[in-house]
């Protein structure tokens, strides 16, 4: 723990000190809001919705999903990131950071290290390693993220090296982290967690990644050492026409030192079709399956085993601005739905929204 401050120390002050040396870099303040009104057919009298997703997250009002301004410093050999958000998904995300961390989006320092190579040591909050879906939801291609999105991390914090080629085809990551989804480390845990990220892109239309995680996220005294593979692909096959595919697969320690493992695996298939610069419609295919509760812990007797759907179509009036609208559907093997009255195996909702980014 102490090697871990003096390492992330050094970084913020080598950093501040490159700063000061290099008066060439620039400024840069951006923002972005999203106000999303989503309607559940089951009707949750607390209009909460599944304790499983994280993302657009309320039934039957209008909310900020997420709002947040960032500024961003970058120089020749320094660089820099700030963005302070408010909303539903800082609200489900952030719940276990404690005060003013519950509305730092990114927070991340950065130097290059290498004279000749693209090369970086970067520290602080910053972006997840993990998965091809962020929490910005113009980047993603549907409104509402996967359950396998929702349930990995969408935010780190800890340290990375990174190398990118010459060619820009290659990224290499190595990543220390103070656990899954944690900017405060889990009480009672003495341990680093692991990252890694290999990304490959052959083409301007090809996009290849294989990320894991290895650590864990529990105390010293309950540890279950978790692995994690993330792969994915994106491909456009034309100017109009893209596809993405992901598969993530993870394993626990069913206990503390046991040789059993319990594993949940889930794949995903979004398929994307821009008709013109200002509409798009695309659809998604996706199946979770966590029957020993390791990440969704249903109490029922098959676990959590859900298949989902959902199409939407998307209309970029100006540049800056998308409105949407999403009907996605969830089925799961057993009944882990609520509904006022009763339980259900279905769950069918719309989401429409409005981004605005500057």
């Amino acid at each position: 723990m102490k090697m871990k401050k003096i390492l992330f120390g050094t970084a913020l002050l080598m950093s501040t000190q490159l700063m000061a040396q290099d008066s060439t870099g620039s400024l840069t303040i951006s923002g972005y809001a999203e106000a999303y009104y989503q309607y559940d057919f089951n009707k949750p009298s607390d209009n909460n919705r599944p304790g499983f997703i994280y993302s657009h997250n309320r039934h039957n009002e209008f909310s900020l999903d997420l709002g947040y301004i960032k500024a961003n410093y970058t120089a020749e050999r320094v660089r820099a990131n700030l963005a302070l958000a408010a909303g539903t998904y800082m609200n489900a995300n952030y719940s276990a950071e404690p005060g003013v961390l519950k509305n730092i989006f990114e927070a991340n320092v950065g130097i290059k290290i290498g004279k000749k190579k693209n090369l970086w040591l970067d520290a602080g909050i910053f972006g997840s390693h993990i998965g091809f879906e962020s929490a910005i939801s113009k980047d993603c291609w549907n409104i509402t993220r996967s359950i396998l999105a929702d349930n990995t991390p969408y935010f780190e914090a800890g340290a990375k090296i990174t190398y990118t080629s010459d060619n820009g085809k290659w990224l290499l990551s190595g990543l220390a982290l103070n656990g899954w989804q944690r900017i405060t480390r889990v009480s009672g845990n003495s341990l680093m967690s692991w990252g890694t990220q290999i990304q490959f892109k052959p083409s301007d239309k090809v996009l290849l990644n294989y990320s894991t995680f290895i650590g864990t996220d529990k105390p010293d005294s309950a540890r279950l050492s978790r692995l994690f593979h993330n792969i994915y692909g994106i491909i456009n096959v034309t100017d109009k026409f893209g596809v993405t595919a992901g598969f993530d697969i993870g394993t626990e320690e069913k206990f503390p030192g046991s040789d059993g493992k319990n594993t949940w695996y889930s794949p995903v298939l979004i398929l994307k079709y821009a008709f013109t610069n200002k509409w798009a419609i695309a659809g998604r295919l996706e199946h979770y399956n966590d029957k020993n509760g390791v990440i969704i812990a249903t109490g029922s007797p098959n676990g959590f085993q859900t298949t989902g759907y959902s199409i939407n179509i998307d209309n970029s009036p100006v540049k800056n601005v998308l409105v949407r609208l999403e009907v996605r559907n969830l089925s799961s093997k057993d009944d882990i739905f609520v509904k006022p009255s009763s339980r259900t195996n279905n769950n069918t909702f719309i989401t429409s929204s409005i981004a605005v980014s500057f």
